[in-house]
């Protein structure tokens, strides 16, 4: 049976009772200069600041505590799952249709349920370190295939342990915002001097991330089994790729300029417990990996993912793939253990990227490196076509997961392509 929530929620709402996932917000009627907390629920977001400051969160763990005073969730994710499940039991008691305490206080009502169309949303974290992982077995082999053919498309190491490179933390932004196209160097053309000036392959990639709760002390690593206490929750995130820079570049220390110029997540993080009614198995991992990654129950989320493009010039977005979490190998479980395996340690606010999901289709490929397979052919996009991204392009990812009578979604994950600069 669906919770039902006095604030009005649509059926197609992504926003539900069921999901109150986690954001930063500026409101411009109120102050224009603080960020704070939120929850989205329907077409508004519910101001935790003015929410403890009323002294609803009277929880144990909550009641004595000012995170929801902060300009980022750090401070709450800090607090572990204990709290978040606080929180969430707290938000939706006081949302609810048979509950007064909020619903009944018409001064507070008006002071913590904004519109959300007249909020700014921004980073909702304090992000210290970026990985991207390289989590999909289809796009693990599409790209061995395009790169290095059909004999080893994909290296062997590659079903023993989760791949991964370090990000660049600086250059992550909310949605919304555009990305300017990125200069480098790409392959020489013969006897000729490296390729110099803007990207002429760039490209989306459909991700999502993991953002890490407490973290780990240095030299101690998290059980595999104990992982999910230190992930808050996820988000949609696009990791832009210059595939020409990074073709150039990527021998033999991996992915840098090709990556570091933007990468764009969500506002909104729903969290593992909202997400919990739709959990599914993880595939069969061959060979079983090593003692350290193996759980005792290994999950994913069937989480449904599209990607559309706007194309310069145009009024309507058309589809270009439709994916699903579902089809990630490596389980973001497994991502944290591993990166920590070495003693390496995490901290509150860190962001795990998934890597690109993509399905065993054509269709639910996550990138215009596949879809187009290196640029070898058109993909459709309305009445045009494309090979890679064009100035003015608009790419938006969603993502949702349909309940019974109700959705837990991500909203959108959106950026705009600019022309590179002189």
């Amino acid at each position: 049976m669906a919770l039902k929530s006095f604030v009005e929620v649509k059926l197609d709402s992504h926003f539900s009772i069921h999901n109150l996932p986690y954001g930063i917000f500026k409101h411009g009627g109120v102050d224009t200069t603080t960020p704070r907390p939120g929850v989205a629920i329907g077409d508004y977001v519910l101001d935790l600041s003015a929410i403890q400051s009323a002294g609803l969160f009277d929880g144990p763990l909550l009641c004595n505590s000012d995170c929801f005073h902060q300009s980022n969730l750090n401070k709450f994710l800090e607090l572990g799952r204990p709290a978040w499940k606080e929180a969430r039991a707290t938000l939706q008691k006081l949302l609810s249709s048979d509950e007064p305490a909020l619903q009944n206080n018409a001064s507070l009502k008006q002071m913590a349920l904004l519109p959300m169309d007249e909020v700014e949303m921004l980073l909702p974290i304090a992000i210290g370190d970026y990985t991207d992982f390289f989590s999909s077995k289809h796009h693990a082999k599409n790209c061995g295939l395009i790169f290095r053919g059909p004999e080893n498309p994909v290296n062997p190491n590659w079903f023993h342990l989760p791949i991964a490179y370090h990000g660049r933390a600086s250059s992550i932004v909310i949605s919304g915002t555009d990305i300017i196209r990125p200069r480098g160097q790409g392959h020489p053309s013969g006897n000729s001097p490296p390729y110099f000036g803007p990207s002429r392959k760039l490209d989306f990639e459909l991700e999502m991330a993991a953002v890490v709760g407490p973290g780990n002390e240095l030299g101690k690593p998290i059980d595999v089994n104990e992982a999910a206490d230190h992930i808050f929750g996820v988000v949609l995130m696009n990791d832009w790729s210059a595939r020409d820079i990074q073709a150039w570049e990527y021998v033999p220390l991996g992915p840098f300029l090709g990556k570091s110029f933007g990468t764009t997540i969500s506002p909104w993080i729903v969290t593992l417990d909202a997400l919990e009614p739709f959990a599914c198995d993880a595939p069969t991992q061959i060979p079983p990996p090593l003692p350290y990654l193996s759980e005792k129950i290994s999950k994913n989320y069937d989480i449904s993912l599209e990607v559309r493009i706007k194309p310069a010039g145009e009024e309507n977005s058309f589809t270009v793939t439709s994916s699903n979490f579902n089809h990630l190998y490596w389980t973001l479980t497994q991502q944290l253990a591993h990166h920590t395996i070495n003693g390496c340690n995490l901290r509150p606010g860190d962001l795990l990227g998934t890597g690109t999901i993509s399905g065993p289709e054509a269709e639910s490929y996550g990138c215009l490196l596949e879809l187009t397979w290196n640029g070898t052919k058109e993909l459709s996009v309305g009445k045009t076509s494309r090979k890679f991204l064009e100035d003015g392009d608009e790419v938006i990812i969603s993502g949702i997961c349909k309940g019974n009578g109700y959705n837990v979604g991500f909203g959108t994950c959106s950026g705009k392509i600019l022309p590179s600069l002189p």
